[in-house]
């Protein structure tokens, strides 16, 4: 008969640590994962929707016959749009419209005004608000803003950094938690088995959305930086600021009539993804830019300046550093473009699987509370049964990270306050 050995005092005080730590981490920013995750799921879902909702300002009849991109970029301008001609989109394949983009007085950061154009006949078939370097259209936006910011702009970015600082420590204190009982019981709760298929996920999620977040970000970056990871960017000689509000349609109406030019240049120097995007030049006499604007893999990224008819500047996918490199894949994939439908379907199941665990761990919680009568509660003051020596490797481990990821840090000060003052009053209470 196989007989299980008993957990030693230290392995019961860390997995009490642990268990404390997971508790409140789970009960009060399970909500923030919960959302983070039900928005994401939705977000990474729409591709196909949005192609079905903006069908008939994305699709046309496919047309052997294509006129100059300059002719599409003319039925463009007849439509008197609001703003500044700042680049084009190619129709990446037959039967896809092209994208004429205007920059415009009143739209938000990283948002520009598209008129859709049929390459084949001139046909403008409608004009749409686009966000971002993918040109997500107004449904992804709206999910992209509600997954980003919960629709409250820059303060409600708060809310996604503090589940992305702590979905990383609640998956790991998950694992060891898992772990520690499936050594000393039979018993695996779902909650538990749950978390650990979708561990693999859940840092892949917490670590790329660091990147994009406002405090931890800043501190990625300058990490990037220091060690030489930093992504590369495009020389553009005779540029300068990027393209503002500072023209008309009008002022801009003679401005690309040189872009087919432009277009065969960098396509005859390696140019040759489907979607493209040209830029016009920043100010008069600058260079154009040609960049690559494909997902998924293969990545490409390539894009070259073009002035005077001859490539004067070029950037290579091929050489960015592995930094940027990886940079560029965990971003795509977090977004669900960088292998298609399966990304999709492994951001459902990861997904899915948070939002199931959030859920089971609420319902462990509640069964488990003091006043059920089921269990009782991990009593207080675990650290100290911990080994000193160890505990202070782990404090001084806590310090840097919570420095690194600053909502990390100050939300757990606010934790252990809590169970402090918690504490104070069942003592107050008892006496």
């Amino acid at each position: 008969m196989t007989t299980t050995a008993a957990p030693s005092r230290t392995s019961f005080a860390w997995r009490g640590l642990f268990l404390r730590l997971h508790f409140y981490a789970g009960v009060l920013v399970g909500p923030f994962i919960l959302i983070a995750a039900l928005t994401g799921v939705l977000y990474a879902l729409t591709p196909q929707l949005e192609s079905w909702v903006y069908s008939d300002q994305l699709r046309v009849p496919a047309s052997s016959q294509q006129l100059p991109l300059s002719k599409q970029v003319d039925a463009a301008l007849a439509t008197s749009p609001q703003g500044s001609l700042v680049a084009v989109r190619p129709a990446p394949e037959p039967g896809a419209t092209t994208r004429v983009l205007f920059s415009e007085k009143g739209l938000g950061e990283s948002e520009r005004r598209a008129v859709f154009v049929d390459p084949g006949t001139g046909r403008v078939t409608g004009d749409l608000v686009v966000y971002g370097s993918s040109g997500v259209l107004p449904l992804r936006t709206t999910l992209d803003q509600l997954h980003r910011n919960l629709m409250l702009g820059e303060p409600g970015r708060l809310y996604s950094e503090l589940a992305a600082s702590w979905l990383w420590v609640v998956a790991l204190g998950g694992l060891v938690l898992w772990i520690s009982r499936a050594r000393n019981s039979k018993r695996i709760k779902t909650h538990g088995l749950i978390g650990v298929w979708v561990l693999a996920g859940a840092l892949f999620l917490s670590a790329t959305g660091l990147t994009w977040s406002a405090y931890a970000g800043e501190n990625v970056a300058m990490l990037r930086t220091a060690v030489g990871w930093s992504t590369p960017k495009l020389t553009m000689p005779g540029a300068g600021e990027s393209h503002g509000d500072h023209g008309s349609s009008s002022s801009s109406a003679g401005g690309h009539s040189e872009i087919d030019t432009v277009l065969g240049v960098a396509k005859l120097s390696g140019i040759d993804a489907k979607a493209v995007e040209v830029s016009l030049p920043a100010e008069s006499g600058g260079a154009w830019k040609v960049a690559e604007i494909e997902k998924g893999l293969p990545s490409q990224g390539d894009a070259v300046a073009v002035h005077g008819g001859e490539v004067v500047g070029s950037l290579k996918f091929a050489d960015f550093p592995l930094g940027a490199k990886l940079t560029r894949w965990g971003i795509d994939a977090h977004m669900g473009v960088l292998f298609g439908w399966p990304n999709q379907l492994l951001l459902l199941l990861v997904g899915g699987g948070l939002v199931a665990s959030v859920v089971l761990g609420y319902r462990m919680w509640w069964k488990r509370r003091p006043t059920s009568g089921f269990g009782r509660p991990t009593p207080r003051g675990q650290w100290r049964k911990a080994p000193p020596g160890a505990l202070v490797g782990l404090g001084l481990a806590t310090l840097l990270v919570g420095w690194f990821v600053p909502l990390l840090g100050i939300s757990l000060v606010a934790f252990l306050a809590v169970d402090v003052l918690l504490g104070r009053r069942a003592k107050t209470t008892t006496s």
